[in-house]
């Protein structure tokens, strides 16, 4: 049993979240003879019809249930922003070709989380749910390395190669797959010995001893996602030889001795048969320059190294890089990188002179691309809101002579952080206005509702803010919790209008309450069944 979990799940991440290298997958590149016959795909190997999708769908909410109380689950705007711009364009690719149908696009989540851990990894949930490490971020060199492995693991879902592998085990798979993932968690989240020896007696309950020999993916899964993720990449504009440097980083890897930092190589052990078929593959394509780095993305992998809270003295070294004397004659993504570590790393220590002392080095940078000088200004806004000039931060960040994008989470979320951290309630109307829109596009987003619920507080409307809070938890999947705050907003509604104090608004907000109140508590109902049951 123990060999057998060894092989699935690093000790690092069964110790924090359990559940996270379940489902991992091994990237490999595809032949460029491959990527010549898109036009004739090569058959998939089933669609895993025998599992239903809404049973997928739920499995996988009842994992990242979990995944969202962990405390290395993060919420970080800028680099979800930057994930999200690889995602949606490698969403749209999969569409085009058809891989990503209309009906598993309505079912699915697609939803991708970062997870604050330094290892190199990423992973894919049932449900359309994934997960990247901030240590796969911080170590590619490139989108087009970032886009081969979310094409990889988004490939893994929509193949539905998770639903197949529970499709085996017969009719109670699901059941069977739910108890051994919330085995692990029970056992992961605790150093109690009697809690893990629980979570361990739960693992080996029922089938699910028999199950786990079979949760990593296949040989043929393997290839198929290669193949597809590959012409999903490529057909998404992203250059084929991120694919094959991505390998070289997984190769090199392989050779050094396991230190708990790879769970892809672990999870997912290389043949010497896929191994040597990739070199294969790799000699087959067309001498060309490596993927350069752009500043964006340079900026972004230092992001994700600090935010990953690798410790004071490995901050320290961080902030240090900015005083070397050879930093000049660096290339300019590598001199925007170093500077924007620098600054966040000191941001993180709360050395605030020495952090505006970088952050003026990277802004004298010239020839910045957009998406570039758009993450330095909200670097320094971050800096101003840290420092505690939240009117500063606003100032930084209204929208002037343009307009904030539609798509620009973090702008959004950063000015509404601004304004209610300026503690005046005209700056909490805006942002709820603000935060409304967004909402009304993005419902699912939990982070925004609780920013809301900051703002209407900041108004002392106690009624919205409540409602809000509530909405958030229902975002994370806690319902039980939703339903408490929901409840809670009731009785204040009921209140509220015994007094006379309930104006037209107010009986608006509260007839919604009432609505998604008898919504949450069958929502509950059904995950206690559904818990019941595993």
């Amino acid at each position: 049993m123990a060999h057998m979990l060894s092989s699935l799940l690093s000790p690092h991440l069964l110790r924090r979240l359990g559940v996270l290298g379940v489902c991992t997958a091994l990237l490999l590149p595809v032949a460029p003879a491959q990527a010549q016959i898109n036009n004739n795909r090569l058959p998939n190997l089933g669609d895993g019809a025998e599992v239903p999708l809404g049973v997928e769908r739920r499995l996988g909410e009842s994992i990242a249930r979990e995944i969202y109380r962990d405390p290395d689950y993060l919420d970080d705007p800028v680099l979800g922003d930057y994930v999200q711009s690889i995602w949606q364009i490698l969403l749209a690719s999969s569409r085009q070709r058809g891989e990503l149908t209309p009906e598993l696009e309505q079912q699915f989540a697609w939803e991708v989380s970062l997870i604050r851990d330094r290892s190199i990894n990423a992973f894919a949930l049932p449900g359309g749910y994934l997960g990247v490490h901030l240590g796969l971020i911080s170590a590619v060199s490139s989108a087009d390395e970032l886009a081969s492995v979310l094409a990889h693991e988004l490939s893994h879902v929509t193949q539905r190669h998770i639903a197949r592998m529970i499709a085996q085990q017969g009719r109670q798979g699901p059941m069977v797959m739910g108890a051994l993932i919330l085995g692990m968690l029970a056992a992961s989240r605790s150093v109690n010995s009697s809690s893990i020896s629980a979570g361990n007696a739960l693992m080996m309950g029922g089938q699910a001893a028999a199950i786990q020999s079979q949760l990593n993916f296949s040989r043929d899964m393997e290839r198929e996602a290669d193949r597809i993720g590959y012409g999903v990449m490529t057909e998404a504009g992203y250059e084929p030889q991120g694919f094959v440097t991505m390998f070289e980083k997984l190769q090199q890897a392989a050779r050094l001795n396991d230190n708990g930092s790879f769970p892809y190589l672990r999870s997912h052990p290389m043949t010497t048969e896929r191994i040597s078929d990739a070199q294969a593959r790799q000699q087959l394509l067309p001498a060309r320059a490596a993927v350069a780095t752009t500043t964006t993305h340079a900026m972004m992998s230092a992001r994700a190294q600090v935010l990953a809270k690798p410790g004071v003295d490995a901050l320290r070294s961080i902030a240090g890089l900015a005083n070397a004397t050879t930093l000049g004659a660096e290339s300019k993504p590598k001199q925007a990188g170093v500077l924007y570590g620098a600054t966040l790393a000191e941001m993180e220590q709360r050395n605030f002179a020495a952090a505006r002392q970088h952050l003026a080095r990277l802004q004298s940078l010239n020839g910045l691309e957009l998406n570039a000088t758009r993450a330095v200004r909200l670097l320094a806004a971050e800096l101003a809101l840290s420092a505690g000039d939240a009117s500063q931060a606003v100032a930084l960040l209204e929208p002037k002579a343009t307009v904030i994008a539609n798509n620009d989470r973090a702008t959004r979320m950063l000015l509404a952080r601004s304004r209610v951290g300026t503690q005046k309630p005209a700056q909490g109307k805006t942002a709820a206005s603000d935060l409304s829109w967004w909402l009304s596009q993005h419902p699912r987003d939990a982070s925004a509702w609780l920013l809301q619920a900051s703002a209407y507080e900041l108004q002392g409307d106690v009624l919205r803010a409540i409602r809000a809070q509530a909405e958030a938890r229902a975002m994370e999947l806690d319902y039980g919790a939703a339903v408490d705050r929901f409840k809670a907003a009731q009785t204040l509604a009921h209140q509220m209008a015994s007094e006379g104090k309930l104006d037209r608004v107010g009986h608006m907000e509260a007839s919604i309450i009432d609505a998604r109140l008898r919504e949450l508590e069958r929502l509950r109902r059904e995950q206690a069944l559904e818990r019941g049951i595993n």
